[in-house]
This record gives structure tokens, C-alpha cells and sequence, in this order.
């Protein structure tokens, strides 16, 4: 069986957190991975792309290029920005129909679940949805 490349991208970053052996590090990595993201446009910061449930702000906007989904966002939080980095590592480039079927296990397997504070975890899981949903609608 072959993985999907959105499988691929959970299984290198859970090796990836591996070599962390405390939070701390693996927060600093997450804010890194956040500061690396490409500038969003000023101009689509606005209620349309806004995404709700989300304790700071976060806009996510995208485009389908070659049956292709490429992501965009940004938040005004550098963890959240990393949180984003994650998510557009594993489902950002992707088909819908991958997007559909590449289920979140990243979260469990890295222990985000537990070690996020429950605001940022509900803002994790409204992020998600939009990316899921937007694949439904594709």
C-alpha cells in the first residue's frame, strides 16, 4: 500500500517532533515552522476569510490549480502560525479527494490534544474543518 503524500508529510513531521525531548522544544519548533510561512495578502484579512472559533485571528483563503488545493493563512499568534505551517504541510498542494481521506492523526500521535490549551485546540479543529470542507466542495 502506498502512502499518500498527505500521510507522508504526518509521518516526517511526527519523526520530526521525535527528536525533541520536551515541550518547550517542541513549541520553538512549531513557532519556527510558523515564522516561515509566505506573507498573505493584507487584502484578504477580512471577515470572508476569517476563520471562526479561533481564540487570536486567522484568515485562510485558497485556490485549485491542477485539481490541486494550495492553502493560504495567517494569524496574528506565532504558535497559531505554526499550528497553520503544520496544517498547510499536510493538506495544502493536495487533491480533495486526499484532503477528504487523510484523516488528522498528527494531533493524537504528537500530543497536541494534550498539550494544547483548549482555545488553541479549538481554533486547531475550526482551521481543519475549513480545509475539509472546502475539499467537500471541490
Amino acid at each position: 500500500m502506498s502512502t499518500s503524500g498527505a500521510e507522508q508529510a504526518q509521518q516526517e513531521l511526527i519523526e520530526e517532533f521525535e527528536m525533541f525531548d520536551n515541550w518547550m522544544d517542541r513549541y520553538q519548533y512549531i513557532i519556527d515552522m510558523g515564522k516561515q510561512l509566505p506573507d498573505f495578502p493584507e487584502a484578504l484579512k477580512t471577515d470572508q476569510y476569517k476563520i471562526q472559533g479561533c481564540q487570536s485571528n486567522v484568515w485562510m483563503c485558497h485556490e485549485e490549480r491542477d485539481n490541486q488545493l494550495i492553502f493560504k493563512a495567517t494569524s496574528d499568534a506565532a504558535i497559531v502560525s505554526g499550528l497553520i505551517a503544520v496544517l498547510l504541510r499536510i493538506y495544502s498542494g493536495r487533491s480533495a479527494a486526499e484532503i477528504s481521506t487523510t484523516e488528522p492523526h498528527f494531533m493524537a500521535d504528537l500530543g497536541l490534544d494534550k498539550h494544547l490549551s483548549p482555545t488553541r485546540s479549538n481554533g486547531l479543529h475550526a482551521m481543519l474543518e475549513r480545509i475539509y470542507q472546502v475539499a467537500k466542495q471541490s
